[in-house]
């Protein structure tokens, strides 16, 4: 598990001129690769930072390769516009030479109400009361397993996730949730085929995320729990997508995102993309 602390430390960027910037690794894992939620929090973070008094609206990043936990990243922002309403950025992660992701973020203000409504929480119970400490918790609804490769279910995969203890500013909030939004989808795409499953992933299976989209529609603080209901309709051709909610406990729609991501056998001769 992934501690709120560090990940929180992760998202302070280092200035290192105008417009750029040096961004550590929260966390190595066993792949060899960085979580691409890292990427997007670090996005998000280095994307508002030509936006003053504005949260991220939505963010859309392109995962070109792999980023090495190894070495740190550098990342450029670029401003695109910037009024009253709405700025943009362009955000540029790479590693020497080698650009691993590009992302475009939409940043706002707020406005009142015209319209309103918004989709229903689904009828998961409350969530849990197991204490984690100062650890990212994660409790998958059910007794669920997208690791086990003979686990069948529909395409679908609820879980509660919370960071204890971390700042509730808007900004390091959103940062966080677009941090747990990266981990669950192709995992989802995978419940409905016997005899695939997560944990083949980077072993028998190559995956990946492609590409990655949030919109953020109401304020909300990760440091206590969401509901993050992730739905694949569609899964074919080496590639999976999903698209997920993220709800507070009171049924409040805060968050909504989509993925596309790779999904075909492995040839231990060639890179993962």
């Amino acid at each position: 598990m992934v501690g709120v602390e560090p990940l929180v430390d992760a998202l302070d960027l280092e200035p290192t001129g105008e417009g750029t910037f040096r961004g550590q690794h929260v966390v190595a894992n066993n792949y060899g690769v960085v979580f691409g939620g890292q990427l997007l929090a670090q996005s998000l973070i280095a994307g508002l930072s030509v936006h003053e008094g504005k949260r991220a609206k939505t963010l859309h990043i392109i995962f070109a390769r792999g980023a090495s936990p190894e070495s740190p990243l550098d990342i450029t922002v670029e401003q695109l516009h910037g009024g009253r309403s709405f700025g943009s950025s362009t955000v540029t992660i790479a590693q020497g030479d080698r650009v691993c992701t590009r992302a475009l973020l939409l940043a706002a203000g707020d406005d009142d109400d015209v319209i309103h409504h918004e989709d229903a929480m689904p009828a998961v119970g409350e969530p849990p009361t197991v204490d984690a400490g100062d650890e990212w918790q994660v409790e998958v609804v059910g007794d669920v397993d997208v690791s086990d490769p003979d686990q069948v279910g529909p395409p679908e995969l609820d879980v509660w996730s919370r960071f204890p203890g971390a700042p509730t500013d808007p900004v390091t909030g959103q940062a966080l949730l677009a941090f747990a939004s990266d981990g669950f989808l192709i995992g989802t795409a995978m419940r409905p085929h016997p005899g695939v499953g997560q944990s083949q992933a980077h072993k028998t299976l190559t995956t990946g995320v492609v590409s990655h989209t949030l919109t953020f529609h109401q304020p909300f603080s990760a440091a206590d729990w969401l509901l993050l209901s992730h739905h694949s309709p569609f899964a074919g051709f080496g590639r999976c997508y999903g698209r997920a909610n993220a709800f507070t406990p009171g049924g409040t729609l805060v968050a909504s995102y989509v993925q596309d991501g790779m999904l075909r056998p492995r040839d231990p001769s060639k890179g993962a993309l």
